[in-house]
C-alpha cells in the first residue's frame, strides 16, 4: 500500500480509502506558486498555474486571496483572469477587506469597474469600520467615488461615527472627490457623532482648498 501512496481512515472499526497521498502536497505547491506569480503580476505563469489545476481562491498568510493581491495591485489582466476562473468577488481577508476596497484603496477605477461589473457588494465594513466608498473618498479616487454612486452607493450614506464620504474627503483634502460628492448631490450640513460639518472637518485639518470648495457650495461650520 504505501507504495501507491494510499491513505486510509479507520471509522467505526472501517477502513476507508481517502485519496492517493502524492496529490495533496501538489495541490499544496502549485497553490503556493500561484500566490508568488499573483504577488509579481506574472501573468502568464498564473494562466499555467490555473490550468494545471491550482485554486484561484488561495490565500497568503494574511488571509489575501489572489483576487485581492491582484486588485490591491491595480492588475486589471490578473483580476479579469481570476474572475473568469472563478475567484470569489467577495472574498475577504483577515481584516475583512474586500477585493473592492483593495481597488478602492489603490484608486484602480479600472479594477473597481470590473469588480463592480461582476455584483462585488457595496457595504461590507472591514475591521476598521471602512468600506468601500470610504477608502475611495478618503484617498481621493474621484472616478472611483462616481463609480461606487454609479452602483447604488448613498451619497450621503453615515457610516462609522456618523461621518460620511463628504468628511472623509474633507478631512484629507480631496478637492476631485469633494466635487464629485457635491455634484451628486451630497449634504454639506450633515454632523457626524461629534457634531462636526465636513466645512469643520476640513478646516481642524487646515485643507484649504476644501475648506474654500466647501463654503462655496454654501457649507456652514
Amino acid at each position: 500500500m504505501r507504495s501507491l501512496g494510499l491513505r486510509w481512515l479507520v471509522i467505526g472499526g472501517t477502513c476507508v480509502l481517502l485519496a492517493l497521498a502524492p496529490a495533496w502536497p501538489q495541490a499544496i505547491n502549485l497553490n503556493a506558486e500561484l500566490i508568488a506569480a499573483v504577488r509579481s503580476g506574472n501573468l502568464a505563469r498564473v494562466t499555467t498555474l490555473l490550468e494545471q489545476g491550482a485554486d484561484p481562491h488561495s490565500r497568503n498568510r494574511l488571509g489575501d486571496s489572489t483576487l485581492n493581491t491582484a486588485a490591491r495591485a491595480g492588475d486589471l489582466p490578473l483580476v479579469r483572469l481570476l474572475l473568469e476562473r472563478g475567484a470569489d468577488v467577495e472574498q475577504a481577508n483577515l481584516s475583512q477587506v474586500t477585493p473592492l476596497m483593495s481597488a478602492a484603496f489603490g484608486g484602480h477605477a479600472a479594477v473597481l469597474a470590473e469588480l463592480l461589473a461582476h455584483r462585488a457588494a457595496l457595504d461590507p465594513v472591514d475591521r476598521v469600520h471602512k468600506t468601500a466608498m470610504i477608502y475611495a473618498a478618503g484617498n481621493g479616487c474621484a472616478d472611483c467615488v462616481r463609480q461606487l454612486l454609479d452602483a447604488g452607493a448613498d451619497v450621503n450614506a453615515r457610516y462609522d461615527a456618523g461621518a460620511t464620504a463628504l468628511m472623509w474627503a474633507a478631512a484629507y483634502g480631496k478637492v476631485d472627490a469633494l466635487r464629485t460628492l457635491l455634484a451628486r448631490g451630497a449634504d454639506v450640513d450633515v454632523r457626524d457623532a461629534r457634531g462636526k460639518t465636513a466645512l469643520a472637518i476640513a478646516a481642524e485639518q487646515q485643507e484649504a482648498a476644501a475648506v474654500k470648495l466647501l463654503r462655496e457650495a454654501g457649507a456652514k461650520p
